[in-house]
């Protein structure tokens, strides 16, 4: 039974009004909280036309909602100063409320290359796990430096300011392989884990993407302190098409196939999986999910949706996912319970 229902987005916009994208999605934000969902995620894109500030447009959405939650997946902190996001995390989730879920990842930044001399241009930062540990220690509330007091008029503390209770228990790492899996689940973090997976080297033929996103819930669980209990969302391309026109089914069922032959294979060096694009009315997608051996192993979701589509598609997709889908998955929405 679907006990958590949540959506993510990427928050697209003109180059020419940047404004206009940023509001589609605080309004799609609006809606998702009257609709009775769960939650509202936003997807991080740097030196392109999607949110680069995804901790600053949910401070926005905070002042707007009242209660869904609000995450990020994910924040990839080779963009970041742990100790300086640490900040600006407690101070979005001390404004929501403590509704706050920020999702984050490490290694080195996309195109690191073309960005470098941007970036980091003095130094070579370590992009391990070590990064997540800074963040999770200024989060806690651990010393950040060794002095606290007064100098003068001005009182200092050693540790991150605001505060802000219970915010580390909502910190999720997103992971796609079994090492950064285990790893998260060894610090006593949740797991986001997604559409895209990697295919562990060893085997000839790799298992199917249901198959490898198991094993690494599996040992996300068996590292972590709460065992099955652990927090898991998965994060899907699902796409109903209840109340959808044909014009829009075209379209969506287009979006899928140009995106299938990467499903078919490991891509690129890193041979990562990508799971196929759902596509269909709210009682084929749930018959399809129920043969998903990783979507039975979790009990909330944050199902993705396509980075293209218009405001108006949003808005139809997200009331058929409330409406339909999530009830067809055992889900009942916020509002009604």
């Amino acid at each position: 039974m679907l006990r958590k229902l949540g959506f993510l987005t990427i928050g697209l916009f003109d180059e020419t009004d940047p404004r206009r994208g940023h509001e589609s999605t605080l309004e799609i934000i609006e809606l998702g909280e009257r609709l009775g969902f769960d939650s509202a995620w936003l997807r991080h894109r740097h030196l392109q036309f999607g949110i680069s500030s995804p901790v600053s447009v949910l401070a926005a959405a905070s002042q707007r909602t009242s209660r869904i939650e609000l995450g990020t997946a994910v924040i990839p902190l080779g963009w970041e100063n742990p100790l300086r996001l640490a900040e600006d995390l407690a101070t979005v989730d001390i404004l929501s409320g403590g509704r706050l879920n920020p999702g984050v990842s490490v290694g080195p930044p996309m195109h690191y290359d073309r960005v470098k001399q941007a970036l980091y241009p003095d130094a070579e930062p370590n992009f391990s796990f070590a990064r997540v540990s800074r963040l999770l220690a200024a989060v806690r509330g651990e010393p950040v430096t060794e002095f606290a007091g007064t100098e003068g008029f001005e009182r200092f503390s050693d540790r991150v300011q605001p505060h802000a209770p219970g915010l580390a228990a909502r910190l999720w790492y997103g992971g796609g392989s079994l090492r950064s899996a285990a790893w998260a689940g060894a610090n006593g973090m949740n797991l986001l884990t997604s559409s895209v997976v990697k295919a562990e080297t060893g085997a000839a033929e790799p298992a199917g993407f249901a198959e490898i996103q198991l094993s690494h819930i599996r040992a996300f669980r068996a590292a972590h302190p709460d065992g099955d209990a652990a927090r898991v969302s998965q994060g899907l391309v699902v796409i109903p098409t209840d109340s959808a026109t044909p014009a829009q089914i075209a379209k969506y069922r287009a979006y899928a196939e140009e995106r299938t032959p990467r499903t078919l294979t490991p891509q690129g060096p890193a041979r990562m999986m990508f799971a196929p694009d759902i596509v269909g009315t709210s009682a084929e997608i749930a018959e399809r999910l129920s043969a998903h051996v990783a979507f039975r192993e979790v009990d909330e979701v944050a199902f993705a949706l396509p980075f293209t589509f218009e405001h108006d598609d949003y808005v139809q997709i997200l009331t058929d996912m409330a409406g339909s889908l999530g009830p067809a998955l055992g889900w009942r929405p916020q509002t009604a319970r």
